[in-house]
């Protein structure tokens, strides 16, 4: 009898070391330090003793976010394969690339919405404009001055902007940038002259004087600044703009293992830590679980198809 327990007790005993050795993977597709991939790694961190497994961040750059779910849609679906995706590369660039490798409702399924990153309107404060009534008047005084940069054709610096250009009747010539970086640092020169990008990206410069901020693009005011109006409220009622995250899994993955994930990853979102780590990064927590997430994807897929259409864009 007492081999009978030793020998049941060592199963369990490997059977717990085998949980602990899973691995599951969440693929950013950003380089590291970007907001995306500090968000995935505060995500990391979190769940990884909820589900008794290993969590790790990979990033694979490239596209936009696409390459990382391109890989996606090819990984087994198991549920340890994982994308923390922006609604760029789930809902603009399909649109927009001739092809991304992957269709969003048919290759990926929905797992969690954990993240808004609001944008931000900010311009160069040599510029005589101090609210949005004065940007307006400004551009529409001179149709030929300004320019506004981006992070780069289609991302939601440059859409954003566009759709806020058309609701205000504005023309600003738009300067694609690679990456946010170099379109801040010529904002700050003066080079271009106003801009919309998350809080993460323009904090530090508004804080320094650098640039001017003019209204937060979000539904509602950001923590960060909270005496900032939005756009919303100067008129502008219909915009509401964030870099949204959301993580998806690749399709067939299980339901159970699906809602397992969407069960602990709404925990992590719905604690108070995370949401103090969330707003040092300019992110505000959401906790959409599977269906809800799914719901939500197609209706931004709708907004954004036709904001795409359009202005036009089409990347070979």
């Amino acid at each position: 009898m007492r081999r009978v327990l030793m020998a049941v007790m060592a199963f369990v005993l490997m059977a717990g070391d085998v949980r602990s050795a899973e691995v599951t993977r969440i693929l950013v597709g950003f380089p590291p330090g970007q907001a995306t991939d500090l968000v995935a790694r505060l995500l990391a961190d979190q769940l990884g003793p909820l589900l008794g497994e290993t969590v790790i961040v990979e990033n694979r750059p490239g596209q936009g976010g696409s390459m990382a779910l391109a890989s996606l849609s090819q990984s087994p679906a198991d549920g340890h394969t994982m994308v923390l995706a922006p609604l760029a590369s789930l809902v603009v660039n399909p649109h927009m690339y001739r092809t991304v490798g992957y269709d969003t409702f048919k290759d990926l399924a929905p797992v969690a919405l954990v993240a808004d990153l609001p944008l931000l309107l900010v311009v160069n404060p040599s510029l005589p404009i101090k609210s949005v009534p004065e940007l307006i008047a400004y551009a529409k005084a001179n149709p030929e001055k300004l320019t506004h940069p981006s992070s780069g054709n289609g991302t939601l610096s440059h859409l954003g902007m566009e759709v806020f250009k058309q609701r205000a009747g504005i023309t600003i010539l738009h300067v694609p940038y690679k990456g946010s970086p170099p379109a801040m640092n010529d904002l700050m020169a003066g080079v271009v002259n106003v801009a919309m990008d998350t809080v993460t990206v323009t904090e530090p410069f508004i804080r320094a004087g650098k640039m001017r901020l003019l209204a937060s693009a979000y539904s509602k005011r950001v923590p960060s600044f909270p005496d900032t109006p939005t756009l919303a409220e100067q008129g502008f009622p219909e915009i509401n703009l964030s870099a949204w995250l959301g993580i998806v899994v690749a399709a067939g993955t299980p339901k159970a293992r699906v809602d397992q994930l969407g069960a602990e990853i709404t925990k992590v979102m719905q604690s108070q830590k995370m949401a103090e780590k969330f707003v040092s990064l300019g992110a505000i927590p959401r906790d959409l679980g599977p269906k809800e997430f799914g719901a939500y994807l197609a209706s931004e897929d709708a907004r954004w198809a036709a904001v795409v259409k359009s202005s036009g864009l089409k990347i070979e």
